[in-house]
């Protein structure tokens, strides 16, 4: 008996298995150029989300259907995504040459195309990470609608439905603005469709409007209910296909070589390349607004806590303000590179010779500005596999009419969120080493950021191996739990450390591209604790929460290099 006790697995195990699966699956399908999400070819996927049952997806499980999941997943793919049958995953195959406008999704940076009103297609240009984060938010969609469909169909052969469904038609098909009396009724209906109660639904009803589409939560329910009783009931299956271009170019690093291509050349007009340069992966606001607010905005700096000028820069409806803070960079030194490779990777060179140290609420050494001349190169967030390709092409020499000219990068620095598994929301995270998901692959670095560095200033700090997951979708309260209780000492989780790590090693250890002894930091604030049911990305974002760990981070980061 105990013995088959000892050979039982444990669930973190299973789920850690349903990973790997998934995986597994989606090179498959990739491989294979399409496939049916609800049919036979889509079935391991299905089996294996329900098997894992992610934080983030919260009541995909269960009967009713699942709300915060489904707002996290509609805010990431492209607007009118419920009422396609047909999904086309592209390559830059020159859409935004045609008459299609480009539909970027609110909380993702990808152009997505309708093709018309079955179709859409949705561009990837950063790399297999994206990919398998779609197909997973896919997944997760057509299961809850399956769940729609189950609730509304009394009569599969003949297509009968309830009441509740014709109601919520109605209310979704009227070409009138609905009145509030209206409204409720509908949500009543809606309701009883999804297995909530009708509080719970007028409670994310905001959440889920757009500006030209208040009513935006019973048009994505009816959709996602409507193209289920098709499939039920006349066996019209929802596709996903695969261009061939995308099969071919994935993996070739085809869109980090041009934006790595276009950084260098940059450089090489404004006779930088030669500098020492010091990389910054982080957002493209903290750097600028560090070096550059007290000078552009004297008279808040000088009213208000710095940590308080941050926090008013971060809202909305403060452009103006902004555009004086990018106003002054640009005057002092600072050049701006829009991505144009497709990456959605822009990039801030600022030559910190232009700065006037006497403006900067931070200690300089005004001596390295002069004797040194360092340029800090900031570059955008990647997106998982992604920061592998982009930092593996920056760190190659530049290649001018055939001559190899090495960069002299002095620093790489990584500024990003994660989520905590120890402490809260805005905390911040200082890894020793990055841990491979799914692999026993460990990348230990010595850190130039320490936990001293940055502590008794009002935010907790942790210190300890952080883990690279495949996605942030697919993590459940088993395998976090497995990895923070386990000798491995978790304390975050993240997408892109180790793809780092790995092309930095390269290039300083391996190629010898870059110098061996090349200064490296990371640090990360807590977007999210995935072991606290209500503090999961899914429950909504970081806030002005997030302001003071960045700005610590950033302000800490450019001491290092500035002194």
């Amino acid at each position: 008996m105990s013995n088959k006790k000892h050979h039982e697995r444990t669930r973190a195990q299973e789920s850690s298995n349903a990973i790997e699966r998934m995986y597994i699956t989606m090179r498959h399908l990739f491989i294979r150029g399409f496939y049916k999400p609800m049919g036979i070819s889509g079935e391991m996927l299905r089996n294996s989300l329900l098997l894992l049952r992610p934080e983030i997806y919260g009541s995909i499980g269960e009967e009713k259907a699942e709300l915060e999941g489904l707002l996290y997943v509609i805010d990431r793919l492209p607007e009118g995504i419920e009422e396609c049958t047909f999904i086309n995953l592209t390559s830059d195959e020159g859409y935004s040459n045609s008459h299609f406008k480009p539909i970027i999704p609110e909380k993702r940076r990808r152009n997505c195309y309708r093709i018309d009103s079955e179709q859409m297609n949705i561009e990837i240009t950063r790399g297999r990470s994206e990919i398998y984060d779609i197909l997973t938010h896919l997944t997760f969609l057509f299961v809850e609608s399956h769940k729609i469909s189950n609730r509304v169909l009394i009569n599969e052969d003949e297509g009968l439905t309830t009441r509740d469904w014709e109601k919520l038609e109605k209310a979704v098909l009227t070409k009138n603005k609905l009145t509030k009396e209206e409204r409720e009724i509908a949500i009543t209906h809606t309701a009883n469709i999804l297995g909530r109660t009708f509080d719970e639904l007028r409670a994310v009803y905001k959440d889920f409007a757009a500006p030209k589409q208040p009513e935006r939560l019973l048009h994505i329910v009816y959709w996602l209910g409507k193209l289920a009783i098709e499939e039920q009931v006349n066996n019209n299956k929802r596709t996903i296909t695969f261009s061939p271009v995308l099969r071919e170019r994935i993996g070739h690093h085809i869109h980090g070589e041009i934006w790595a291509d276009n950084i260098k050349e940059v450089l090489f007009k404004n006779n930088l390349l030669d500098r020492p340069i010091h990389i910054i992966s982080a957002n493209m606001h903290s750097v600028m607004n560090t070096l550059f607010v007290p000078s552009a905005l004297k008279t808040s700096a000088a009213k208000k806590d710095i940590f308080e000028v941050y926090e008013s820069l971060s809202n909305k409806e403060n452009e103006p303000l902004r555009n004086k803070v990018g106003a002054e960079a640009l005057r002092n030194g600072m050049t701006y590179i829009k991505d144009t490779s497709g990456t959605n990777i822009d990039v801030q060179v600022f030559d910190t010779t232009k700065i006037d140290a006497a403006k900067v609420d931070i200690d300089i050494d005004e001596v390295i500005l002069v004797e040194k001349k360092p340029i800090i190169l900031v570059m955008d967030y990647a997106f998982g596999e992604q920061a592998y390709e982009t930092i593996d092409e920056l760190l190659k020499p530049y290649n001018r009419n055939g001559e190899k000219i090495h960069i002299n990068v002095e620093s790489i620095s990584i500024m990003g969120k994660a989520g905590i598994l120890e402490g809260g929301k805005g905390d911040i995270m200082i890894p020793s080493a990055h841990i491979f998901e799914g692999t026993a692959d460990n990348y230990p670095f010595e850190n130039e950021l320490k936990k001293e560095h940055l502590e008794d200033q009002g935010v907790d700090v942790y210190e300890g191996s952080m883990i690279t997951v495949l996605g942030t979708s697919l993590q459940n309260k088993d395998i976090l739990k497995f990895f923070y209780n386990s000798t491995w000492q978790v304390i975050g989780l993240e997408m892109e450390g180790a793809h780092y790590q790995k092309a930095i090693q390269a290039a300083s250890k391996v190629r010898g591209s870059i110098k061996a002894n090349v200064k490296v930091r990371y640090a990360y604030y807590a977007s999210d604790n995935p072991l606290e049911t209500g503090a999961t990305l899914a429950s909504g974002g970081l806030g002005t929460t997030g302001v003071k760990p960045t700005y610590l981070i950033t302000k800490t980061i450019l001491k290092q290099i500035l002194n």
